[in-house]
Order: C-alpha cells, then sequence, then structure tokens
C-alpha cells in the first residue's frame, strides 16, 4: 500500500502507530525523503488528520492510515475534508472491536465507512482490496478517485491483508530518472488543480472552508455534494462476480472473506452444487448493478435464489445486501466479529444446511 502511494504520486504523508497497520508508517519513514516527500509521525490520530486536510488544502496527493479506534479518532477530519471538497487517501487496516479489542482481523467497521462515519450528510468513496496486489493497485485508483471527485476514499482492509505476503507487480517508473525526479515527473503529470492554496498572484484568492454561516449557504453546500454522490453512484460502482448466471446460492462477501468463499465455491462446485459469488469492490457506491439481474429473475419472490452474506462482523454489510435484494430473494447471514474468521467448513455447513444450491 505504502509503496503504491508513493508509486500514485502521495508525497505527503501523516500518521500515528497502531497494529495491524505499522508496517505502513514505518515504511513512509523511510521511503518518504528517498523520493523527496514528507513524512510525519503526528503526536496523534487527531492531528495527523488535519495535517492531510492542509496538505490536500496545498493540492498534492496526501494521505493517512491507521487502524479501528485510530480511524474513529480521524472522523471529525474526514467529515472536515467532505465538506471543503478536498481529496485524500485514509487507509483502515481493521482490527476487532468495540473499544481498543485486539489486533486480530475484522470487517466491524463497514458502517462506520460506508455511513459516512463522521457528523453531517457526506460519504466517503469506499474501496475493499482482498489481495496484497489489489491493495497496491488499489492506491492509484483511490487516488485518481479523490481528485476526480474532490473527496476522500478510503481503503478498506483487515489484519489479515496487512499482515499477509504475496508476490506482486509494482508499476514502473522510468529508471533513467532519480526517485526525487521521478516522483516530480509524475506529479507534474497530475491535473492543475485551480482550486489548491498555492498563493494568489496573478489570480483571485481561493478560499477551502467548510464553516458556512450566512442563510442557505450550507444547506447549498450539501445540495452540491448530494450531486456529487448521485454521479459518483452512477459511475462508480465496482464488483467481482463469478457463477451467476445459474446459481442458486449467492454467496455475498468481500475483502478476505470473499478469498475463502471463492474456495468454498470451487469446492462445491466439483460436487455439483450451484453456487456463486459477487464480491463488493466499492462498499460505497455499493454495487446494486450486479444484484438487480440475479434478485429479479422469478420476480416478484424467488423462492430457489438465496444471498448468503458472509462477513467477519455481525451483519454490517448484510443491510445493504437486503436494501438491495428488496424482498425479492431469500437472505441469510454467516458472520463472526471479535478476531473470528468464518472457515470454509462453516461457509459450507451453512449452504449445505439450505439445501437450495
Amino acid at each position: 500500500m505504502a509503496e503504491g502511494a508513493i508509486r500514485a504520486g502521495c508525497c505527503f504523508y501523516a500518521g500515528y502507530p497502531i497494529t495491524p497497520q505499522n508496517e505502513i508508517p514505518a515504511y513512509m519513514a523511510k521511503r518518504m525523503p528517498q523520493v523527496g516527500g514528507v513524512f510525519i509521525q503526528a503526536e496523534s490520530e487527531l492531528a495527523a488528520i488535519n495535517m492531510v486536510f492542509g496538505a490536500a488544502a496545498c493540492g498534492v496527493r496526501a494521505m493517512t492510515s491507521s487502524s479501528s479506534p485510530g480511524i474513529s479518532l480521524k472522523q471529525e477530519g474526514i467529515s472536515y475534508m467532505a465538506g471543503a471538497e478536498l481529496p485524500a487517501v485514509i487507509v483502515n487496516v481493521m482490527r476487532g472491536g468495540p473499544g481498543l479489542g485486539n489486533i486480530a482481523p475484522s470487517q466491524s467497521d463497514y458502517f462506520q465507512a460506508t455511513r459516512g462515519g463522521g457528523h453531517g450528510d457526506y460519504h466517503s468513496i469506499v474501496l475493499a482490496p482482498s489481495s496484497v496486489q489489489e491493495a497496491c493497485d488499489f492506491m492509484r485508483l483511490s487516488f485518481d478517485l479523490a481528485d476526480k471527485y474532490r473527496n476522500p476514499v478510503i481503503i478498506l482492509g483487515d489484519g489479515m491483508l496487512g499482515q499477509m505476503m504475496e508476490p506482486i507487480q509494482l508499476s514502473v517508473i522510468s529508471c533513467q530518472l532519480s526517485e526525487k525526479k521521478k516522483l516530480k515527473t509524475e506529479n507534474q503529470q497530475l491535473k492543475t488543480k485551480k482550486w489548491a492554496l498555492t498563493g494568489c498572484k496573478g489570480r483571485k484568492p481561493n478560499v477551502i472552508k467548510s464553516l458556512y454561516l450566512a442563510e442557505g449557504a450550507l444547506e447549498k453546500l450539501n445540495l452540491i455534494l448530494q450531486k456529487k454522490y448521485q454521479t459518483i453512484e452512477q459511475k462508480e460502482q465496482r464488483y467481482e462476480s463469478l457463477n451467476l448466471s445459474d446459481a442458486k446460492t449467492i454467496i455475498v462477501a468481500y475483502g478476505t472473506m470473499a478469498r475463502i468463499a471463492k474456495s468454498v465455491i470451487n469446492q462445491l462446485r466439483e460436487k455439483g452444487k450451484k453456487v456463486g459469488l459477487i464480491r463488493p469492490i466499492t462498499l460505497w457506491p455499493f454495487p446494486k448493478k450486479v444484484f438487480a439481474p440475479c434478485a429479479v429473475r422469478r420476480a416478484p419472490y424467488d423462492k430457489k435464489l438465496t444471498f448468503l452474506v458472509v462477513e467477519m462482523s455481525y451483519g454490517q454489510m448484510l443491510e445493504d445486501v437486503r436494501l438491495v435484494v428488496d424482498g425479492k430473494a431469500k437472505v441469510e447471514f454467516l458472520g463472526r466479529a471479535g478476531g473470528g474468521v468464518p472457515t470454509e467448513e462453516e461457509i459450507i455447513n451453512k449452504i449445505v444446511k439450505l439445501s437450495n444450491c
């Protein structure tokens, strides 16, 4: 994630240590000075997110990272960035909760990420990688989406992905340039941000704020934001689907749980069981489009189709699946939390118990 961010043009990082994502600030502390960027270990998560606010306001690609309790402390700053329409990337490597919890993997920050998390009517774009390769690749995607929509983007992983080791292929940067020149060259390729606070010689001054006290001004801003969110919902739904055409049971899982689900599907398909997969890649916007043809195959209600939501929580993404299915098919659930991970055997037993595949 850290190297992927650097190769995406990130030149400012501020963070504070917390397991299981400490490898990110540790790596950034070493690499950012090498490429001419800025690394700051802030005195707190609150300080880190506000430093990112300041860097983003200056037009640079900026990011922070943390794990569940630390992300909670950053919520006010994320809301401020959404209100000021500032692009930034926030990585959350989720751990068990609530409270201080433990350092085992979990997916129980889904509500926090997809429902805003902070105060006010706003959304962050949320991407959920399921491999080390995707965790790296999604950094460039997240910075591009943040800049495109002037909006915070959250990368939502879990402790298992955060500690996983896999081979990856990094994007290539010309080896004829020094690393500092590489970063400078990449940043020059980014579109000029005319709204950024870069000094106002020769132009009218820019103002970046989220405080609107004049009557009707804040509502006007909210209407602008809602229009933007509607555009994001229409254009940025991402997902992976597998074996949907004949599936009688469709597993819905994201992140590392989707990897376990794929193994289950392979095992059951070998036994003639008709099982498929929907893996949301964007958790917000939730990929409603892929559910539509599944949920209405035999409208108004398909007794032979079941969606099985599997996640490391006690039913957070479950709510989004129920909303999009809208009573047109059965929705079942299997989940564990507090560091518990649903196993292949548990998922297979659940599907066999449903007896409709």
